[in-house]
C-alpha cells in the first residue's frame, strides 16, 4: 500500500453529517443489486478523463505526455481487492476533501430520506435510480483507499476510510502513485469476493458501462496483460440502424445516473445552418430532485466529442426531466460558460432540440399509448409549466396535455376531444382547480354543470391555477373557472336543459338575499341566486373580476397575497333548507341561519368556518330550538 511522508503526518477527519448518514445506510442496508457501485466508479473515472481533455484545450501541458484517456480495472482474487484507475484530471488535497468528505449536491437530503424510507425490494430500485456515486463503494468494501495526483502538480495524496464515520488523508510518497489521475482500491468484504471474478466484472462493465466515452481495460490479475472491454466509441456518432434498444438503454443509464428503462429516446443529426447531433431520453421514473427549485437540466454539451459542461441549459426548464447529450462542431473548444449562455448557436440548438422532443412526444400516443400515459403521469405537471412560460409553443403543449374531467376518470382527455363534445351553444372550456380529485368531484359548484351535461376539466396540479388564468383561449374557446363569476348555464347548454324550476325570485327569497347581504357584508362581496347548484344549498365563488379562488389560496400560502378578496355567496332557490330559512320571521334565528349557511359554504369549499366558536354556539342554539331544549 502507498506510504505517506513523515514530514506531513496523516490527518484524520470526521465525515460531514450527511455523508455519515449516507454511509451508514450503505453499509447496513441490503440491496439486491450491488453491481451499481462499479458503474458509479467507472463513470467518475470517465468524467475525470473528459475534464482533462477540456482543461487541456487551454493548458496543453496538462496532457503533454500524449497518453490516451483510459480506465483500467484490475482484479486480485488472493488479496480480495478491486482497483479502478483512470488517467484523468486527478485531485488535489482540497479537491479530495471536498469530493470525498462532503456532499454539496442539491437534493441529497431528499434522496436520503426516500432511501431511508424504502423497504424491501424497493431499495434495489432506489440505489440504481438515484446514483450515489463514490459512496456506493462501501456497499461492497470494508475499506476504500484513494490515491490521486492532480494534472500539472507534483504531490499525490492518499485518502482512506472504512466507512465508519472518519477518514484519513495525507501526502503520498514513492513511485506507487499514478503519474496523473486517480486510483481507487476497494478492499472487498467477504460477501463481495465475487467481484474479483473476471467473468463477473467484465459482464457488469459491458452491461452498465459499455458506452462511456473512454476505453475500459481489464487486468485479471497482477502482472497479467490488459484486455480491452469497451473501446470508448461515442454511441451518438453511430448510425441509428446499428444501435439496438439495449444499447440505447445502457447509454441512458450511464448518462442519466438512473437505472430504469427510458420511455422514449430521440436521436437525430441536424445539418444546415448549424450542425449538431442530439440524443435525448425521457426517463421511466421521476428523478429524485425533479421538483428542486435550484435544479437545472441534465443535458450534457460536447464539442467535437469533448465534454464541455452539463450546465448549458440546452432545454427549457419544463423539459428538465430529459437526459442526454448534444454534440456540435459549431462552437470553439475553448468556449467559456459565459459565452455559452450568450451564444446564438446554442440558442438555435436549444430551439431545434426542444422542437424535436415535443414533436416526438406528440407522436408517442400513436406509437406507444402506454408509454405516453406513463410519461404524462410522471411529467405532466412539469410540462404544464411550459403552457405558462413558453408562449411560442403554448398551443403545441396544450394539444399535448391530458386531463381528468367530470366525464373521464383517467388522465387521458385531450382539449380537442373536449371541444368536439361541447354542448350546442357552449363557448367556454370550463375547469375547476384544487388539490384533491375526490374533493373536486364532490364540489357543489359542479352540480349545475353535471345536470346540463356540460363537461368540466378537473385540475389538481398547483401550476394549473397559473396557466389557466394566463393562457386566454385554445382553438377560439376561452378557459373559464366554474368558481368564478356568473354561470349562465342555460345559454351554454340550451334553454330546454334549464335545471332550476324557478325563474323568478319569490318575495321571501328576495327578502332573504337582501337580509344576508346586510348581515354578511363584512365577509362576502355579494349574495345571489345560483344557477350552479341543483342539490347543495350554498356555495362560494369568486367575483367576475377577481382571481380564481384556488389561485388566490396558493398566492396567500406563498405570502404573495396578504388578504384574499371577499367571495360571492350563491344560494340554491330550490333547496328545501333555503326555502325554510326564507320563511323565518324571528330575526335572531334568521341571522344564525345566514351565518351557518356561510359556514356550510366554507366547509364545502375545503375551508374552516371563519369563527369556529361562533359556529358552535349558533349550531347549539339551532339544536336547542329544534328539540325544544
Amino acid at each position: 500500500m502507498t506510504t505517506m511522508t513523515e514530514e506531513k503526518p496523516v490527518e484524520h477527519h470526521a465525515f460531514e453529517a450527511d455523508v455519515s448518514r449516507l454511509l451508514h445506510m450503505m453499509v447496513h442496508s441490503v440491496y439486491s443489486d450491488k453491481d451499481v457501485f462499479l458503474r458509479e466508479l467507472i463513470s467518475n473515472g470517465a468524467d475525470a478523463c473528459e475534464k482533462l481533455r477540456y482543461e487541456a484545450i487551454s493548458n496543453p501541458d496538462l496532457a503533454a505526455d500524449g497518453a490516451r484517456p483510459r480506465i483500467v480495472v484490475q482484479l486480485n482474487e488472493e488479496a480480495r481487492t478491486l482497483i479502478i484507475e483512470d488517467n484523468g484530471i486527478g485531485m488535489s488535497r482540497d479537491e479530495m476533501v471536498d469530493a470525498l468528505g462532503t456532499i454539496a449536491r442539491s437534493g441529497t437530503r431528499a434522496f436520503m430520506e426516500r432511501l431511508e424510507a424504502a423497504k424491501g425490494g424497493e431499495n434495489a430500485q432506489l440505489i440504481g435510480q438515484f446514483g450515489v456515486g463514490f459512496y456506493s463503494a462501501f456497499m461492497v468494501a470494508d475499506r476504500v483507499d484513494v490515491i490521486s495526483r492532480r494534472a500539472g502538480q507534483t504531490a499525490a495524496w492518499v485518502w482512506s476510510s472504512d466507512g465508519q464515520g472518519t477518514y484519513s488523508i495525507g501526502e503520498a510518497q514513492g513511485s506507487d502513485a499514478p503519474v496523473r489521475g486517480t486510483r481507487v482500491t476497494l478492499h472487498l468484504n467477504e460477501d463481495a469476493k465475487t467481484y474479483t471474478s473476471k467473468w463477473t466484472v467484465e459482464r457488469i462493465i459491458r452491461e452498465q458501462s459499455g458506452h462511456v466515452p473512454v476505453p475500459i481495460d481489464l487486468i485479471e490479475k497482477e502482472g497479467a496483460e490488459a484486455t480491452q472491454v469497451t473501446d470508448g466509441a461515442a454511441l451518438w456518432t453511430r448510425p441509428k440502424s446499428e444501435i439496438s434498444k439495449d444499447d440505447y438503454a445502457d447509454f441512458y443509464r450511464n448518462v442519466s445516473g438512473q437505472y430504469d428503462e427510458p420511455l422514449l429516446n430521440v436521436h437525430f443529426r441536424a445539418e444546415g445552418l448549424h450542425e449538431y447531433t442530439a440524443l435525448a431520453f425521457v426517463p421511466g421514473s421521476q428523478p429524485f430532485d425533479l421538483f428542486d427549485v435550484e435544479r437545472n437540466g441534465r443535458m450534457k454539451l460536447y464539442v467535437r466529442r469533448v465534454f464541455i459542461t452539463d450546465e448549458a441549459e440546452l432545454l427549457p426548464r419544463y423539459l428538465r426531466f430529459v437526459r442526454g447529450i448534444v454534440d456540435t462542431s459549431d462552437l470553439p473548444l475553448n468556449i467559456s460558460r459565459e459565452m455559452i449562455q450568450e451564444s446564438p448557436v446554442l440558442t438555435a440548438i436549444r430551439k431545434g432540440v426542444t422542437g424535436r422532443l415535443l414533436t416526438a412526444l406528440e407522436k408517442l400516443p400513436e406509437t406507444d399509448a402506454e408509454a405516453f400515459a406513463k410519461m404524462w403521469e410522471l411529467f405532466g405537471p412539469i410540462l404544464k409549466e411550459g403552457i405558462y412560460e413558453d408562449f411560442e409553443r403554448r398551443t403545441q403543449l396544450l394539444k399535448l396535455a391530458r386531463f381528468r374531467t367530470t366525464v373521464s376518470d383517467d388522465n387521458a382527455r385531450t382539449l380537442d376531444a373536449y371541444i368536439k363534445d361541447m354542448k350546442p351553444g357552449q363557448t367556454d372550456i370550463y375547469y375547476m382547480s384544487g388539490t384533491n380529485l375526490e374533493q373536486l368531484k364532490a364540489s357543489p359548484q359542479l352540480e349545475g354543470f353535471r345536470a346540463r351535461g356540460v363537461e368540466v376539466l378537473l385540475l389538481t396540479d398547483a401550476v394549473d391555477s397559473f396557466w389557466t388564468s394566463n393562457v386566454g383561449d385554445y382553438d377560439g374557446k376561452t378557459f373559464k373557472s366554474v368558481t368564478q363569476g356568473l354561470a349562465d348555464l342555460d345559454t351554454e347548454a340550451g334553454s330546454e336543459d334549464t335545471a332550476n324550476s324557478q325563474n323568478e325570485d319569490t318575495p321571501e327569497l328576495s327578502s332573504l338575499i337582501a337580509f344576508m347581504k346586510e348581515t354578511l357584508k363584512d365577509q362576502v362581496a355579494d349574495v345571489r341566486r345560483s344557477k350552479r347548484l341543483t342539490e347543495s344549498a350554498v356555495c362560494l365563488v369568486a367575483s367576475d373580476t377577481g382571481p380564481d379562488r384556488q389561485l388566490e389560496k396558493i398566492l396567500q400560502s406563498a405570502g404573495r397575497l396578504k388578504t384574499a378578496s371577499k367571495p360571492v355567496l350563491e344560494i340554491n332557490a330550490d333547496s328545501p333548507l333555503v326555502q325554510a330559512v326564507s320563511k323565518l320571521t324571528e330575526e335572531s334565528a334568521k341571522e344564525d341561519a345566514a351565518w351557518l349557511l356561510l359556514d356550510e359554504a366554507l366547509v364545502l369549499d375545503g375551508d374552516r368556518p371563519a369563527n369556529p366558536r361562533a359556529f358552535a354556539e349558533r349550531l347549539s342554539r339551532l339544536f336547542a330550538k329544534a328539540y325544544g331544549v
